[in-house]
C-alpha cells in the first residue's frame, strides 16, 4: 500500500489504492511560512460508537441531517474538518487541500507552539476511544504518514488527547502506538527512511 501525495495537495495512489475526495468548505489558508510538520490522530463515529454510515463526510462537508439522530443537535452550526479520514475497513476520504488548514484541533498546543492546525495535517481514524481500532486503519495511516513525509517535512505524529489535554481524549487508550510506530519503521526500510525517525509514543 503505497500513496503519493501531488503538488497541489492532494491525494494520488501509486498502486491503485486511491482515495474518494468530498470537498469540506471548512478550510483556510495556513499562515505564511507555516507548512505540515506534524500529523494528528483523531478518532470519530456518528453517532458515537456506531460505524459505516455518511454522517462523518456529511459533517466534514457541511450536509449534516440534524434529525438523523437525537444526538446530531449538538452539532449544529459546527465547522470542523479534517484533511482524511479512514474507515474501518481502510478506506480512505480527503476532504482539505493538506497545502491548506483544516479546522481539526481546535484549541491545541505542541511542544509550546500554539495553533496546530497551522502546522498540522488532520487525521480521523473511524472509531471511538473504547474499540479497537482495525489493522488496515493501521497500515493506512503508516502508508499516508510515509506519503506526507515526502512531500512536506513532517516530522512528528501525535494524539489530540496530547496537543488538548483535558479537553479531548481521541485517539484513546485503545489505540496502539507500538503497532503504529512498527508500521512506520517497516516503511523506512522499504522506502529509504523516508518516514518519521522519532519515537510514536508522545510525551504527554
Amino acid at each position: 500500500m503505497n500513496y503519493a501525495i501531488g503538488a497541489d495537495g492532494w491525494l494520488a495512489s501509486s498502486d491503485g489504492q486511491g482515495g474518494a475526495r468530498y470537498d469540506s468548505p471548512y478550510f483556510n489558508a495556513r499562515p505564511d511560512g507555516a507548512t505540515v510538520e506534524l500529523l494528528v490522530v483523531h478518532n470519530i463515529s456518528l453517532p458515537a460508537g456506531r460505524f459505516g454510515g455518511p454522517h462523518v463526510s456529511d459533517l466534514f462537508t457541511g450536509r449534516v441531517d440534524y434529525n438523523a439522530d437525537p444526538s446530531f443537535a449538538d452539532l449544529c452550526g459546527l465547522a470542523v474538518s479534517a484533511h482524511f479520514f479512514v474507515r474501518r475497513d481502510g478506506r480512505l476520504v480527503q476532504y482539505v487541500s493538506c497545502n491548506d488548514r483544516a479546522w481539526h484541533a481546535g484549541v491545541s498546543s505542541f511542544q509550546g507552539r500554539p495553533n496546530c492546525n497551522d502546522f498540522s495535517v488532520g487525521v480521523e481514524l473511524e472509531g471511538s476511544d473504547n474499540v479497537a481500532f482495525s489493522p488496515v486503519q493501521y497500515l493506512v495511516l503508516a502508508a499516508l504518514a510515509a506519503a506526507l513525509q515526502k512531500r512536506y517535512p513532517l516530522q512528528y505524529v501525535t494524539g489530540h488527547e496530547h496537543i488538548a489535554p483535558g479537553r479531548k481524549t481521541d485517539p484513546g487508550p485503545c489505540f496502539d502506538w507500538a503497532e503504529l510506530d512498527r508500521l512506520l519503521k517497516e516503511k523506512a526500510a522499504q522506502n529509504g527512511g523516508l518516514v518519521l525517525a522519532i519515537p510514536l509514543r508522545p510525551e504527554r
